[in-house]
């Protein structure tokens, strides 16, 4: 071979090579430019978040306590106790014995008072007699003023003494009636700290019971949601260790606790719940229609544990907005955190990541209640 067709040979084998390393670059740069627009983007459907009318449930956990508890203590002091008839989850009518004190002294002090009030019953006739005769006898002018005087003093002394020997004895008969211990109100007993032969000091409480029977739940309600709750508003109560029983707001209390931000709505139980005092228990409390920022259930997911949606931006990018859940059907979820009107991913929003560019495939209707959704404009292709 030639000396020149060898340098032919060279030249052509670089320009090759220089062709090659051309087309291998530029295949790079297209990839480079291809990702940078987004090239690969996951397809989903949308929604428009609206503004609707729900029927909302405001949930709340609270103690059940009693409606009103009533403590039953000692009147008379210092008498040993003989008989305890009821204990710990009786139910009682109002007036019911429920202690017998030993009584056989004030009855033995009865008996003497009412001797008195006797003796004091004849010194009064007596000296009313008398009076009358001393009256009868100044008149006829053979009893002096002097002695009239005494003899009205005399009966008066003796009425004195009547009322007070009237009154010691009414004293005796209120502590011996005291010495029987009866239900003040009617309702069921939840405590008893008395026993048998135990020596009762005045004012000692001795049971504890709720007034007829009845519980109440005292609902914890967060203050966003305290003002939806009215008096007379029906309620389903759940207890995992009791079941579930109904029951209706009794009462909202106007305060809320500075540091929790809690307000109290008081839950009358319906009667034969088996919920006790103490126990925790929930309330799914019914306040009606309420206007509310509604989402597809299906649009709300949890990153970290807290729940939010993926919004649609106008770039066809995607990012994750942190909600609070108000409340929640199979179809619809009511909100707080996002506008009304921009657009959240619904189907394969459970795939995206922050950022993440799509495709808006179609778009879901936001309330179940409106009317049928019309197709999304498509997203202009690139």
């Amino acid at each position: 071979m030639s000396k020149t067709t060898r340098t032919v040979l060279n030249v052509g084998a670089m320009a090759l090579s220089a062709f090659l390393l051309a087309s291998c670059g530029g295949h790079g740069e297209e990839k480079t430019d291809e990702k940078a627009a987004g090239g690969s983007r996951q397809t989903v459907s949308a929604a428009t978040v609206a503004q609707t009318s729900l029927n909302r449930t405001v949930t709340a956990s609270g103690t059940v306590s009693a409606w009103e508890e009533v403590p039953v203590a000692a009147e008379t002091g210092g008498l040993t106790a003989v008989a305890v008839y009821v204990d710990e989850g009786s139910y009682v009518r109002q007036g019911q014995a429920l202690v017998q004190m030993n009584d056989v002294l004030l009855r033995a002090q009865l008996q003497q008072q009412q001797a008195q009030v006797q003796l004091a019953q004849a010194n009064v006739s007596r000296d009313d007699a008398a009076l009358d005769r001393a009256q009868q006898l100044k008149e006829r002018g053979f009893l002096s003023q002097a002695s009239l005087d005494t003899a009205l003093a005399n009966q008066r002394a003796s009425n004195a003494n009547l009322a007070a020997a009237r009154a010691t004895l009414a004293q005796t008969q209120t502590q011996l009636s005291q010495a029987t211990i009866r239900a003040p109100v009617g309702g069921l007993i939840i405590s008893r700290s008395v026993t048998k032969g135990q020596i009762i000091a005045a004012g000692t409480e001795l049971f504890r019971m709720v007034r007829d029977g009845r519980l109440e739940l005292d609902a914890q309600v967060p203050e966003t949601e305290l003002g939806l709750i009215r008096a007379g508003q029906s309620a389903t109560v759940t207890s995992s260790e009791a079941g579930q029983t109904t029951g209706s707001v009794r009462i909202v209390t106007p305060e809320v606790n500075a540091t929790t931000r809690l307000g109290l709505a008081r839950i009358s139980l319906a009667p034969g719940a088996q919920l006790r005092p103490g126990m925790f228990a929930r309330a799914d409390i019914a306040v009606g229609d309420q206007p509310a920022t509604t989402v597809p259930t299906g649009a709300v997911l949890y990153r970290e544990n807290k729940p939010g949606v993926f919004v649609v931006n106008g770039d066809s990018t995607v990012h994750f907005q942190p909600v609070t859940i108000l409340s929640r059907t199979e179809t619809q979820t009511a909100v707080s955190g996002v506008a009304v009107g921009v657009r959240v991913a619904v189907d394969g929003a459970g795939f995206l990541n922050e950022g993440d560019r799509v495709n808006v495939a179609q778009a879901v209707g936001a309330a179940p209640a409106a009317p049928a959704a019309q197709p999304a404009t498509p997203a202009a292709k690139k």
